[in-house]
């Protein structure tokens, strides 16, 4: 797991557990706006998200990963998954990303503080991410 994500996974970790919900939801504005050139037409739909989330990886010629998400700002727990995999996975190459572990999210103290049906979307992004860093790394 590349080292920036694992940080934030033991910050979730270690927080008292009332403050879980409010740290999570300072990441859903870290998703940058897509580039002109990415629209929801070339990239993925996680049905498995209550709301419309599309996701897309692309493993560039040096192996690091560009990922890009499209979330609606009235879905801020969804943003937020996004959010930490923005961050979390910014410079990481493929071996990393695919390192990273399925239950990140319950790694995070996340189980407790959302619902299981939120904990499966961010779970389900996570998934098909790294299908598609798998699909192109061959």
């Amino acid at each position: 797991m590349p080292t920036k994500l694992a940080e934030i996974v033991d910050e979730f970790a270690a927080a008292p557990r009332d403050l879980v919900l409010e740290m999570l939801l300072e990441y859903a504005d870290v998703i940058p706006p897509l580039p002109a050139e990415i629209d929801r037409e070339s990239m993925e739909q996680v049905p498995e998200c209550q709301t419309a989330f599309f996701l897309r990886a692309q493993v560039q010629p040096d192996g690091t990963v560009l990922t890009w998400f499209d979330c609606p700002p009235e879905a801020p727990t969804t943003r937020a998954f996004a959010g930490i995999l923005a961050e979390g996975l910014a410079g990481a190459n493929a071996e990393q990303v695919l390192a990273v572990p399925d239950d990140l999210y319950q790694r995070m103290g996340l189980a407790q503080a959302i619902s299981p049906l939120r904990v499966r979307g961010g779970t389900a992004i996570l998934a098909r991410l790294k299908r598609q860093v798998r699909e192109q790394a061959g």
